[in-house]
């Protein structure tokens, strides 16, 4: 069956499509930097009157927005039949973690002040914190080996297993949020939604490979 994607080459793509996905993915980081430059200017910006608490929950928030986005490529290359999207996951997913880093360092740096005893503190006492820093480190690795270097060194299959923790981690990114968001929010929820459907639709693949397997 034809993909109803355009016909662009995958040459074009990684030349011209990569770049303007780089840059779009930036675009927030980039309004974080010139709001915290007002901050700092006395001037009226977008961080409000607590810019530590809306730096914080606006990295979390484009954190697992990336994240998802890179569990939804998979996806969204099987509907559309043809295995371009692919070519941004691996930058989709390392900007999922350029953001929780940031994320870490907004809390270390502007709640906690870089005091490490407070810091250990704050994550035992606080359930969600202490779910959301496990994330941040599952992640690490991952970042870590997202190189083809490492998919070689790894073996595809080893490679592949540790891969599957972005499944766990997203899982823990989402409970962090619903977490962090006390009372009912409709957000979280939104969220949830979406990973339930990802993980859905990964169960639903294994589900069948086991199928094809049996017969």
């Amino acid at each position: 069956m034809t993909s109803i994607l355009p016909s662009i080459s995958s040459k074009k793509l990684r030349r011209f499509g990569k770049p303007l996905v780089f840059a779009l993915m930036l675009i927030p980081a980039a309004w974080l930097v010139w709001n915290w430059w007002l901050a700092f200017a006395y001037q009226p910006n977008g961080l409000g009157f607590n810019p530590q608490e809306e730096s914080n929950r606006f990295t979390g928030d484009w954190t697992l927005r990336f994240l998802l986005l890179s569990l939804s490529i998979t996806p969204l290359s099987k509907l559309i039949q043809s295995p371009k999207p692919l070519l941004f996951r691996r930058m989709i997913g390392l900007f999922a973690f350029f953001y929780v880093t940031l994320h870490i360092t907004s809390y270390v740096w502007l709640d906690m002040l870089f005091d490490w005893a407070e810091l250990w503190a704050d994550v035992l006492k606080r359930i969600y914190i202490t779910i959301g820093f496990t994330a941040f480190l599952m992640l690490i690795p991952l970042a870590i080996t997202s190189t083809s270097g490492w998919v070689k060194r790894l073996g595809a299959k080893r490679w592949q297993r540790l891969h599957k923790l972005v499944y766990v981690i997203g899982l823990l990114g989402v409970i962090h949020f619903i977490m962090m968001r006390k009372g009912f929010q409709i957000e979280p929820l939104v969220y949830a939604l979406i990973l339930a459907s990802l993980l859905a639709f990964r169960a639903h693949k294994y589900w069948l490979r086991q199928r094809r397997l049996a017969s």
